[in-house]
């Protein structure tokens, strides 16, 4: 089990690892100095490009899948999975319109 400030990963039944966190607010608390406060307000300010833009988006569900898959295609990468994103998007579109729809029941 893993333990750190913020929670711990632990080993649950089905074999997978969960991160629980700890309650809030943490004890001690959190000291805020210079480089935390600037931090905190580039995140902040990347959040709100980001709620901007999402705003802007006529199907924000269609953007988010399309990162998904980006990453999904970069971990499968890491793992030695030569797929790039158009493959997956192929895969995805012929999954979706089958050339041949008499087989779909």
């Amino acid at each position: 089990m893993n333990r750190n400030r913020a929670g711990s990963y632990i080993r649950q039944i089905e074999g997978y690892k969960a991160f629980v966190p700890k309650p809030l607010p943490p004890d001690p608390p959190i000291q805020s100095d210079s480089e935390i406060i600037q931090l905190l307000s580039q995140a902040a300010m990347a959040l709100g490009r980001l709620d901007g833009t999402s705003a802007t988006l006529p199907n924000v569900d269609l953007f988010v899948a399309m990162y998904v898959n980006k990453e999904a295609v970069l971990s499968s990468q890491i793992e030695g999975t030569q797929a790039s994103l158009i493959d997956v998007l192929a895969f995805e579109a012929e999954a979706a319109f089958p050339e041949n729809p008499q087989d779909i029941e």
